[in-house]
């Protein structure tokens, strides 16, 4: 190959382009992305970034002159808006063709949206850094937050919200926050922190529209209640950045369908929250959306454009900081796995879960014990 061109300047993109220089390929290497920010960490924007304790430009994951140093070509606030699978041509929006002989798509997701509202100010998603400075600014203007979406993200803004002083409302039409990633047992946990915290965390009710005519002023519930609010924040989710791969021949179905190599077709690869793939060891197809697997299919997905065949077959780890508690994961926990109790106490804020489906572990999470963790994590192995 003489050249390989990475979709997404993202961690997973980043990660990918790393890993192709480490592995001993001196070829062009070019990196795309459609934001003017060099590649960054997302998990501190919901949370340092949101709160005020890191400097936006934190986040950054490399200096400048580390891409010139390792040979990476950036052609930055440039969207891909078609992939050409027969030439080996990407299209960018401004009309430039980025030819390649290997393809690495790392583009992420984007924030699902409602169906209504978003045009009224006031009213974020939070996907990017600059979305997230912008949010921030509104909350240092306001009094009160809605939240919309229980997951990970409203969650970490929720509570980073609530440390900047906001009174903060929090609502989901699930049963508890959480129950997608962690399930219901450990979702009601999370739903007791935010409470004494001071949070309004209102579960099992959806949402009927936003009020307000320029400026939103409120949310109305589906059951009639009506919430006050001068910044809305809607985190129902994110769907898979994919829509330019139509007509390419790439597969996609909720994200890049891949093999267990994270090949999508011919010289096509995909890693981070964009990809599919069949998890040998877990005998299912999944789409992860962490920090963690994004540098590891990052890696991966490059070592398999050099040949190396390899299938993936992580342990996947990820972790949510809200106030002072620290809760983390290893392996697949489903909704409906089996959740017990196995070292500390959940009444002290210190404990670790076991999640069995079928009757076989399938992951481990820690609250507040970190170390106890790392230590579970052979069980998994």
């Amino acid at each position: 190959m003489d050249k390989v061109v990475i979709v997404g300047a993202s961690a997973a993109g980043l990660t990918a382009a790393e890993t192709l220089r480490r592995e001993g390929f001196t070829a062009e290497i070019t990196l795309v992305g459609d934001e003017l920010h060099l590649p960054y960490d997302r998990p501190p924007l919901s949370k340092q970034v949101l709160s005020g304790t890191w400097e936006p430009a934190k986040v950054s994951l490399r200096k400048d002159a580390d891409y010139a140093d390792a040979g990476i070509g950036l052609r930055l606030g440039a969207t891909a808006v078609r992939l050409d699978t027969d030439a080996r041509v990407v299209e960018l929006a401004d009309g430039y063709r980025v030819g390649y002989d290997g393809l690495i798509i790392a583009t992420g997701v984007r924030p699902r949206m409602l169906p209504d509202g978003h045009q009224l100010k006031g009213v974020h998603v939070l996907r990017t850094l600059d979305q997230s400075t912008a949010f921030r600014a509104e909350l240092l203007a306001a009094a009160r937050l809605v939240v919309i979406g229980a997951g990970f993200l409203g969650c970490e803004a929720a509570a980073s919200a609530r440390q900047l002083g906001l009174t903060v409302t929090v609502v989901d039409p699930l049963a508890q926050p959480m129950i997608r990633q962690f399930g219901a047992e450990i979702g009601g946990h999370i739903a007791q922190l935010h409470r004494r915290k001071g949070v309004d965390v209102r579960t099992g009710v959806g949402v009927a529209k936003m009020l307000g005519t320029d400026q939103v002023t409120g949310v109305e519930l589906d059951d009639g209640t009506v919430l006050d609010a001068d910044v809305v924040l809607v985190a129902i989710g994110a769907v898979p950045a994919t829509d330019w791969l139509a007509d390419s021949g790439v597969t996609v179905d909720n994200g890049v369908v891949c093999d267990a190599e994270c090949q999508a077709a011919p010289g096509v690869y995909a890693a981070g929250d964009v990809a599919s793939w069949p998890h040998q060891k877990f005998g299912e197809r999944m789409r992860v959306e962490h920090r963690m697997n994004a540098t590891e299919q990052g890696m991966a997905a490059a070592r398999n454009l050099l040949g190396a065949a390899t299938p993936f077959t992580p342990i996947p780890y990820f972790w949510t900081d809200q106030y002072e508690t620290k809760v983390a994961a290893f392996g697949h926990l489903t909704p409906d796995a089996e959740v017990t109790v196995a070292q500390g106490d959940p009444a002290d804020d210190k404990f670790i879960a076991h999640y069995h489906r079928d009757g076989a572990l399938t992951g481990v999470l820690g609250w507040n014990m970190p170390r106890e963790l790392r230590k579970q994590r052979q069980l998994l192995a």
